[in-house]
């Protein structure tokens, strides 16, 4: 996360997710797949297969051409096995089109953690990735690993050790990949790829609703901030309740102190952000 070590990063959520932030010390990463990025998921991985065709095309090399049709075909069919986890923030503060998309319509709350600390704290089988917003995917630098691969492969199938190596980069890639329309968003994201490791030292949670079951892992926020030396408190340097939201601020004062925040009661506020949905 080059260049955004001392920023804060901005975590737009409801008032459930932030009991178990604060009073249980957990931050969930939730499934991309559940998240409206899936699709964004697809979109590299099919921009990505069709910028490699479109490079061997021109060399009117049509049989490689076809199989990596294929082998990315096969590939899009694993997506639930490659999906990765994450908890999404923004570099903007009391953002409008943020507090709309994800502050459950101006509703919920904004978290503002430390972007140095989430910085250390991501290691191992966590990362903390800042989004890149691309539509043309041909200057991506694994469209010239896979061209490279499919020229110099007899074997161009999935179970090929190298192709599958640079299958998972590309999995890796995509989540961290968006449609420019997005660029606004200024997004980084906290990031965990099961798949990545032999061995992930957390259990699996699930969040069930009346429409689904969702799949999540609650990472143990304490056990991150001891590790780093710090406390809860150090992490978050403020909270805004969303312009929207009934939330008194007197009340979620004495929540805070009440469940030992009290440094942290002093740095809440109101959103100033003038977001006013018309009547329906």
């Amino acid at each position: 996360m080059a260049g955004y070590e001392k920023d804060i990063l901005y975590h737009y959520t409801d008032f459930q997710a932030l009991d178990g932030i604060l009073r249980c010390a957990q931050l969930r990463v939730n499934n991309v797949l559940n998240m409206n990025d899936a699709a964004e998921m697809r979109l590299f991985m099919t921009g990505l297969c069709d910028a490699v065709m479109k490079r061997l095309k021109k060399e009117g090399d049509q049989e490689r051409g076809g199989k990596v049709r294929l082998l990315f075909q096969e590939e899009l069919k694993k997506e639930f096995f490659y999906s990765a986890y994450a908890a999404c923030f923004s570099l903007y503060r009391d953002d409008a089109a943020q507090w709309e998309r994800y502050g459950n319509r101006g509703r919920g709350v904004c978290i503002a953690f430390r972007g140095d600390y989430l910085e250390k704290m991501a290691e191992g089988e966590l990362s903390l990735q800042t989004v890149f917003y691309q539509d043309d995917m041909t200057e991506h630098h694994l469209v010239d690993v896979f061209y490279r691969l499919v020229k110099g492969e007899t074997k161009i199938k999935g179970d090929n050790p190298r192709i599958k190596g640079a299958m998972k980069a590309a999995w890796i890639q995509s989540v961290v990949f968006k449609h420019p329309s997005f660029s606004s968003e200024k997004e980084v994201r906290l990031v965990v790829s099961p798949f990545e490791k032999e061995y992930f030292d957390v259990e699996p949670c699930y969040h069930v609703t009346i429409e689904r079951i969702k799949k999540y892992y609650p990472l143990d926020l304490m056990s991150m901030c001891r590790k780093i030396g710090i406390g809860l408190e150090d992490l978050i340097s403020e909270i805004i309740i969303g312009p929207e939201s009934t939330q008194s601020q007197s009340i979620l004062q004495d929540y805070l102190r009440d469940n030992g925040l009290k440094g942290l009661a002093e740095r809440v506020s109101l959103s100033s952000c003038p977001l006013r949905r018309p009547p329906v």
